[in-house]
């Protein structure tokens, strides 16, 4: 292996290192300095999203995906392609504010796979009335055009818990 690596060239060296990175799933750990304002800038994302949801307005919430028929949304009821069929599955599973509630989220880890790609792993609850569903998600976000957003979301529910 040494041979074949020393007789590539430089840029051809690179390149076989940066596959054999991808292939072994390495990512970028997030260092004390390193990517902070974009972290602060997924958090802010994220408190907004928690507003807008919090205010009834769906639409506004759904201005952190990416607004494309490539966003994918896995959930209970299986995989939705693109932005706008994501949007009416959220009209539809929440008519109302009511049925809506008030949203939390949690951030558990963040870790950055490249400068433009970060994988989020959190915690949701929804306080309403009458329960108060929660459960898990995995973001991950793509910078496109300057901005982050989210390009993936595979939200789980909890099971209710049996009171027996």
């Amino acid at each position: 292996m040494y041979l074949i690596f020393t007789s590539m060239k430089r840029t051809q060296q690179i390149a076989l290192l940066a596959i054999i990175g991808l292939i072994c799933g390495f990512t970028i750990p997030m260092v004390a300095g390193d990517n902070s304002s974009d972290f602060e800038e997924i958090r802010k994302i994220l408190a907004q999203q928690e507003r807008d949801w919090n205010e009834g307005n769906i639409d506004a919430f759904m201005d952190a995906y990416w607004k494309s028929e490539d966003l994918q949304f896995g959930g209970a009821n299986g995989i939705t392609k693109g932005w706008q069929k994501t949007l009416e599955n959220y009209k539809k599973g929440y008519p109302d504010k009511a049925s809506m509630g008030k949203l939390t989220f949690r951030v558990k880890d963040i870790t950055w796979h490249s400068r433009k790609v970060v994988s989020l792993t959190g915690s949701w609850e929804l306080e309403r009335a009458k329960d108060r569903p929660g459960g898990y998600f995995l973001l991950i976000w793509r910078k496109i055009k300057g901005e982050w957003k989210i390009v993936v979301d595979h939200t789980s529910q909890k099971l209710p818990v049996d009171p027996s």
